[in-house]
C-alpha cells in the first residue's frame, strides 16, 4: 500500500530548513531569540521529511492572494 505524502498536497505550504547562517541573520535582523519564535513540533507531518533537530528554524512559504506569498518562521521543538 502506497503511503500518502502530505508534502505533495496543494494545501500544505513549502517548508524549508534555514542554515545556521540564515538562522543567525534572522535572529539578529529581528532582534529576537529562539524562544520568541512560534514553535513547530519535530514530528509535524509537514516537516517530517526534513532532517531536523530541536532548535532548527523552519521557513514556511504560503501563497497569498494579496502579497503573492507570505513567509513565516517556526522553531523546531521535540515531540
Amino acid at each position: 500500500k502506497k503511503k500518502f505524502d502530505v508534502t505533495n498536497h496543494s494545501l500544505v505550504p513549502k517548508h524549508l530548513k534555514l542554515s545556521d547562517k540564515e538562522k543567525k541573520e534572522l535572529l539578529e535582523e529581528y532582534r529576537i531569540s529562539l524562544k520568541e519564535l512560534p514553535k513547530i513540533r519535530k514530528n509535524d507531518s509537514g516537516i517530517a521529511h526534513l532532517e531536523l533537530k530541536e532548535g532548527d528554524v523552519i521557513k514556511i512559504i504560503r501563497p497569498s492572494a494579496t502579497a503573492g506569498e507570505s513567509i513565516f518562521f517556526r522553531v523546531v521543538v521535540s515531540a
